[in-house]
C-alpha cells in the first residue's frame, strides 16, 4: 500500500481543476498545467480535494498510486505557488549577472558562461552571488538549478564553486608538510 497515495490533494481557492479521463488540467494564479495521469490509478473528485485509487491490487499500481498522487499534489502548488531554488556563488570572483534571456556566469574560467534562460522559467539575481530561479514546473526548476550548479559544482578543499542554498560540502583535509 502506498502511503503517499492514501493521503487526498487539497485544492485551493482560485485553483480550478479539469478531468477528462486520465488526463489532468489544472489551472490558477500563475499558469495553467497537464498532466496525463497513470491508467492503474482512479481519480474521484470532490469540491474540495482529489483522492486516488489503485484499480487493482499489484505492486505496479500501488507504484503508480503514489506516484500520480505526488504528480497531481505538484501540479495543484505550482499553479497556485510555484517553486523556487536558490543558489549561492562561492569563491573568489565568482559572480553572475542577468542579461535579458541570459545568465551571465564568472566562475573562475578564462570566458564567462554565458547560459540561457528556458520558456517557463524566471532566474533573478539578488546580489552578485545569489541566483534565484522559479518557476510552475518543480521538474523544470530542478533542472535548471541542477544545470546551473554543475557548470561549477562545489569542490571538497576550499569549498569553491555553485551550491543549494543552505547546501554543506564536506571539506576534506589539505597536505600535510
Amino acid at each position: 500500500m502506498s502511503r503517499t497515495g492514501k493521503k487526498p490533494v487539497s485544492i485551493p481557492k482560485g485553483v480550478e481543476l479539469r478531468l477528462d479521463g486520465q488526463n489532468v488540467s489544472v489551472k490558477g494564479s500563475k499558469g495553467e498545467l497537464t498532466a496525463r495521469l497513470s491508467e492503474l490509478v482512479n481519480i474521484a473528485h470532490t469540491d474540495d480535494a482529489i483522492t486516488l485509487t489503485p484499480t487493482e491490487k499489484s505492486q505496479e499500481a500501488s507504484r503508480f498510486w503514489g506516484l500520480s498522487r505526488s504528480l497531481l499534489a505538484n501540479l495543484v502548488e505550482g499553479v497556485s505557488e510555484g517553486f523556487t531554488k536558490k543558489l549561492e556563488l562561492r569563491g573568489v570572483g565568482y559572480r553572475a549577472q542577468l542579461q535579458g534571456k541570459t545568465l551571465k556566469l564568472a566562475l573562475g574560467y578564462s570566458n564567462d558562461i554565458n547560459f540561457s534562460i528556458p520558456e517557463g522559467i524566471k532566474v533573478d539575481c539578488p546580489s552578485q552571488t545569489e541566483i534565484t530561479i522559479t518557476g510552475i514546473e518543480k521538474q523544470k526548476v530542478g533542472q535548471v538549478a541542477a544545470e546551473i550548479r554543475n557548470l561549477r559544482p562545489p569542490e571538497p578543499y576550499k569549498g569553491k564553486g555553485v551550491r543549494y542554498e543552505g547546501e554543506y560540502v564536506l571539506q576534506k583535509e589539505g597536505k600535510k608538510k
